[in-house]
């Protein structure tokens, strides 16, 4: 097992538009100390023996009720992750993962509880996103949109949390253009949540083996429902020695791109004893598999489907954004060449033979 070393840093904006912040996060970059404290600049820190949390929560329902509602799930995660009782939940990864998922469990009924005996925050609700550093694995757990990604400087970008999500239903169902999903009108209707009056909450669990320079990143769909991948990844690769300022800049890009949510961020910095590897590039990188137990688990564990469409999805919009500039200049030259030809008034004729290369031109590009 590699040694670990971990740099953090966490932070919330209340964005551009509302007035409120529903969104609540929690870090502890010891649990065995039980401490939790907003992370400031600072070297790598050995990880101790019961590892680091990261959580971000999303609230939802009016007023004051979304705030509530996240910050009885963030307390409800500081309170079941102590040293005593985490110490009985880390004897093999099934477990742990079964101890992420009851956590999140009783918070979604310490939300329905409250809400049954205080009327006026009825209906609150809230997404969830945790990440459990522990060893040399990060054990991801998650109910809502909410997300988890890991910058790894081989692979790039892979998200690893899947929303719970109507967009993301429709994807799965094979409706829905992966592409598409960020600017759907229906992107921000999710399928799963604390506190649903009708649903217990059903989070979802995934293990991701560490690698030297990656950087795990949580965040509220301020950041990932305002800001494309491909801007969340470049701002990443810019900023990734200093955890701090890439969580500053990434609250940035959230508010020049309109800021009309809660934006919350955590973040992890991870270096381990392993062999040096390349800086992370922004470009799309073939990746190799390797015939081994450890690499196939690995990859197992990994959102494979969205990993691609990640990397691959600078490529894909810059492919649309020229083929519908080219679009654009075929439909009005049809029109000018359409118009032109009805008349045969020799300047019109000539301006025509002028054109017609260029345009033969096009087409040829086209093809």
């Amino acid at each position: 097992m590699s040694e670990v070393k971990i740099k953090l840093a966490a932070g919330t904006n209340v964005g551009l538009i509302r007035q409120n912040n529903e969104d609540n996060f929690v870090v502890s970059s010891d649990l065995s100390t039980s401490e939790w404290l907003i992370p400031q600049a600072g070297p790598y820190a050995d990880l101790g023996e019961f590892g680091a949390l990261l959580v971000v929560a999303d609230g939802m329902g009016g007023a004051n009720a979304g705030e509530v509602a996240s910050a009885i799930a963030v307390e409800t995660i500081q309170k079941k992750f102590s040293p005593e009782l985490i110490k009985g939940a880390i004897s093999n990864d099934k477990d742990i993962q079964e101890f992420m998922k009851n956590v999140v469990k009783e918070a979604d009924l310490n939300i329905f509880n409250h809400s049954k005996e205080d009327a006026s925050t009825r209906g609150m609700g809230t997404t969830i996103v945790m990440a459990w550093i522990f060893g040399d694995k990060a054990y991801v757990c998650w109910c809502g949109d909410s997300r988890c990604y890991v910058l790894n400087k081989q692979h790039g970008l892979i998200q690893l949390s899947k929303d719970h999500s109507y967009v993301q239903e429709l994807v799965d169902k094979g409706e829905l253009n992966p592409e598409l999903m960020h600017d759907h009108p229906l992107s921000n209707v999710i399928t799963r949540c604390l506190g649903d009056v009708e649903n217990r909450a059903n989070p979802e669990t995934r293990i991701y083996q560490l690698h030297n320079g990656d950087i795990i990143m949580l965040c509220s769909d301020g950041l990932c429902g305002i800001c494309h991948d491909d801007v969340i990844l470049d701002t990443m690769i810019k900023y990734h020695e200093d955890p701090m300022e890439c969580k500053n800049e990434l609250i940035s890009a959230a508010l020049s791109a309109g800021g009309y949510d809660n934006v919350t961020i955590a973040l992890a910095n991870i270096q381990t004893d392993e062999e040096p590897e390349e800086e992370p590039k922004a470009e799309e990188e073939q990746v190799e598999e390797e015939n081994t137990e450890e690499s196939v688990e690995e990859e197992e564990n990994l959102s494979t489907t969205v990993r691609s469409e990640v990397i691959g999805h600078r490529t894909k919009t810059k492919k649309w954004k020229v083929f519908l500039i080219l679009l654009l200049l075929m439909i009005i030259g049809c029109a000018t060449y359409i118009w032109l030809a009805k008349d045969n008034d020799p300047v019109k004729q000539t301006f025509l033979a002028t054109v017609t290369p260029y345009w033969n031109q096009l087409m040829n590009y086209m093809k």
